[in-house]
């Protein structure tokens, strides 16, 4: 680790749909790592996309708040909100930035300009979202070429796409994985406004979008003999197309809810579910898998690398509609075994603390703010293939190198 000074430092936060979380993983971790940070002392900064006028505070959580518009097509809204974010930066830099997405590595040149560190973190496999055309997915795939090679630093949040890293373009990664609320005492007064129950139903939460999964859950669903009720929650903007195959594939057993923001009903129905179906396979280590077992959500999950990473031997795996139908009807035949492994998988959450990840981003923001990586070659973006492991850096690495130079 970097010894650096302990003043309070300027970060920025950039490339997000901003806070208060309301939409996916990257919102999550601005939220509470960012609050975590205003805590311990550092002006926070983040980037908003614009919304109703009575909708946007200049502060939220301590973190300050710039709201500024953007393009609303789906291949546009990112890039256009994250280039004027860019520019607003150049007025007023700060002494680290993140920027979160790799599609909004076309802009980091500018940052570099300006003299402004930037980590970027990548997320997951964008480019093989089914949302993606033909020059969506070469942009992607270029994207992270860019990100490699401009970034002085890349962000992982799961030890997969850390691997995709290092094999493509040899590129070292700071793995930073998201945090878990351990979920205690929640009660259940609003599953009744619903007519649920404790452990009486299935439960998804997932944006709409094929590699998520939702259809083929609610197929799987559909062809079981369940009794209990499939409750969905989730949409999705630009998914018109794909909403409509979910609700064609559904019965009258599957209870559609749409988006759900209150979050006390969402952790509700998190934490009394019989079987939380988790279908996210591209995107790394997902918060509402994290939210799930840290509310002791029996699991079953699609069986790519980063959900085997978070649940372990407590999962259950699907890639089938058959899969689908399985899990669910051994849930119902053997209650009190999936609640059993609900409570392996919220011990299992406790590895995953908010707190944690915070003392990461903060120590390689420091990083960033003392050029500890000026003078360090970066990869050239090109891809390689499976070649040599480059070292990569865990949360737990970082931790133990921290109290060995303390």
């Amino acid at each position: 680790m970097v010894a650096t000074s302990a003043r309070a430092l300027r970060i920025a936060l950039v490339g997000t749909r901003g806070v208060p979380a309301r939409y996916g993983g990257f919102e999550t971790c601005v939220e509470e790592v960012g609050a975590r940070l205003v805590d311990r002392g550092h002006d926070v900064l983040v980037y908003c996309r614009g919304g109703d006028e009575d909708e946007r505070p200049s502060s939220y959580r301590g973190m300050r708040l710039v709201h500024l518009p953007a393009v609303r097509r789906r291949s546009l809204e990112t890039l256009s909100h994250t280039a004027l974010s860019v520019a607003h930066q150049v007025r007023h830099p700060a002494d680290a930035a993140i920027v979160f997405n790799a599609a909004n590595a076309a802009l980091l040149p500018v940052l570099r300009a300006r003299r402004i560190p930037v980590a970027t973190h990548v997320d997951g496999l964008e480019w093989k979202r089914a949302k993606w055309g033909g020059a969506g997915r070469r942009y992607y795939r270029t994207a992270e070429s860019l990100a490699v090679r401009w970034s002085d630093a890349l962000i992982a949040d799961a030890a997969g796409i850390a691997d995709y890293y290092t094999a493509e373009f040899g590129a070292p990664t700071e793995q930073i994985a998201y945090g878990a609320p351990l979920l205690d005492g929640v009660g259940d007064a609003k599953l009744a406004d619903l007519g649920l129950t404790s452990r009486g139903y299935h439960l998804v939460v997932a944006r709409f979008e094929p590699e998520n999964h939702v259809e083929l859950i609610v197929e799987g669903y559909r062809r079981s003999g369940a009794t209990l009720p499939l409750v969905v929650v989730g949409s999705a903007p630009y998914a018109d197309e794909y909403t409509a195959r979910v609700e064609a594939a559904a019965d009258d057993r599957v209870r559609l809810l749409g988006g759900v923001w209150d979050q006390d009903l969402l952790d509700q129905l998190y934490a009394h579910c019989l079987l939380y179906v988790h279908g996210h396979s591209v995107g790394g280590t997902n918060p509402s898998l994290l939210r799930a077992i840290g509310a002791g959500a029996p699991t079953a999950a699609f069986d790519v690398s980063f959900n085997r990473e978070v649940l372990g031997a407590a999962g259950r795996w699907f890639a089938t509609p058959d899969d689908v139908t399985a899990a669910v009807e051994d849930a119902e035949r053997d209650p009190a075994g999936a609640v059993a492994r609900g409570v392996e998988l919220r011990a299992r959450a406790a590895d995953y603390d908010w707190d944690t990840v915070a003392e990461a981003y903060e120590d390689l923001c420091r990083r960033l703010a003392a050029r500890a990586f000026a003078g360090v070659r970066r990869p050239s973006g090109r891809r390689r293939g499976a070649g040599d492991v480059l070292p990569v850096r865990s949360v737990q690495q970082q931790a133990v190198q921290g109290e060995a130079t303390t």
